[in-house]
């Protein structure tokens, strides 16, 4: 019996794993459906398994803190809809990298790809997961969004990605604030869509509403024990962390 914990914070997602799971030949039990970073931690400082299917943008953060703070021996197959973190998915013992919305033909080509790596020796495993970094690492770079579509009563206007200092949803609407603080109405309807177009090496997203520009921020300052405020160019009030985005928001602005 092969034990898999599914970390997924979208129920049709986690019913569509549950379901290609109990297609397979080989007998598999789903020990655990998880969706915080918190409850994830949890389980597997305690509990061990063969395999896991990880989404990588979870309720409370990014499931990568998962695996900077817990030993994970097992592969990791992972789920998403951005394609910007496949890099930090081969360097956490990610086997595959399953762009959603995927197939049943390509969930079970990671699947043996798990089987396959099962039966393998240890060393030859490691070669391999190497040679998966170096070609991942070799791919063609990715364009990112230049220029965003804004609305006004007079029309339609463009704004540089690069003249914005941070984006912020609020109710629904999602703007871009510009570096003299100015609000400009997006035609995007989430935070997650405007990430997905945007460079994480130069955008990160603090916080459920907002996602700065690394370039336009100006002061960092300790808020409290887990969060700190930001200053951004052009902006007067200051902008805070969740606390669970504090710590890989310390790592990205110091790349």
């Amino acid at each position: 019996m092969i034990e898999v914990i599914i970390i997924e914070d979208e129920i049709p997602a986690r019913n569509k794993l549950k379901r290609f799971l109990s297609e397979l030949e080989h007998p598999v039990k789903v020990i655990a459906e998880i969706d915080t970073i918190e409850s994830a931690i949890d389980f597997l400082k305690n509990s061990t398994v063969d395999i896991i299917f990880s989404d990588i943008e979870l309720l409370d953060g990014n499931a990568f803190e998962i695996y900077d703070q817990v030993s994970i021996a097992c592969p990791i197959i992972f789920t998403t809809a951005y394609d910007q973190f496949g890099m930090n998915a081969f360097e956490s013992n990610g086997i595959e990298y399953l762009l959603k919305p995927f197939t049943q033909d390509r969930f079970k080509k990671a699947w043996n790809k798990f089987l396959l790596l099962k039966k393998s020796d240890p060393v030859e495993n490691e070669i391999l997961m190497k040679l998966q970094k170096i070609l991942h690492n070799n791919q063609p770079e990715k364009n990112y969004k230049q220029r965003f579509t804004v609305s006004s009563h007079q029309g339609m206007y463009f704004i540089n990605t690069e003249d914005i200092a941070f984006f912020e949803a609020d109710e629904g609407i999602v703007f871009a604030i510009d570096t003299f603080g100015k609000k400009h109405l997006l035609s995007e309807s989430t935070l997650k869509d405007i990430e997905s177009l945007l460079d994480p090496s130069v955008f990160f997203r603090i916080n459920r509403s907002e996602l700065i520009q690394k370039h336009h921020v100006v002061r960092i300052e300790r808020y409290n024990k887990n969060a700190v405020a930001i200053q951004m160019k052009g902006y007067k009030s200051h902008l805070i962390t969740s606390q669970s985005n504090t710590s890989a928001f310390r790592r990205w602005i110091e790349e």
